[in-house]
């Protein structure tokens, strides 16, 4: 099977699912046109799934048991904002 590389928006909220296909691997997460987007390698075959992610602002408290995907920015910096996955991040 190939890969690929997939771009998901992301609204900016507390918890944010994402449908990709299974075993996708989160690349990084980074601005697109003033919009956070994730990147992934994906196979585009793969039966799809819904993936929880959380997203959380700096200085706000973070669940153990989250994974760091990456660090986005908005409004020229005023806003840092912190995008894991977990099975916190469902909650």
């Amino acid at each position: 099977m190939s890969l690929s590389v997939w771009k998901f928006p992301l609204r900016v909220d507390d918890v944010v699912p994402v449908e990709m296909p299974e075993d996708a691997k989160l690349l990084t997460v980074q601005l697109q046109r003033g919009e956070p987007c994730l990147w992934a390698l994906v196979c585009p075959e793969a039966p799809k799934r819904t993936r929880f992610l959380r997203i959380v602002g700096t200085g706000h408290p973070v669940e153990d048991d989250l994974l760091y995907v990456g660090t986005f920015q908005l409004q020229n910096g005023a806003l840092v904002f912190h995008l894991f996955e977990g099975q916190a991040a469902r909650e």
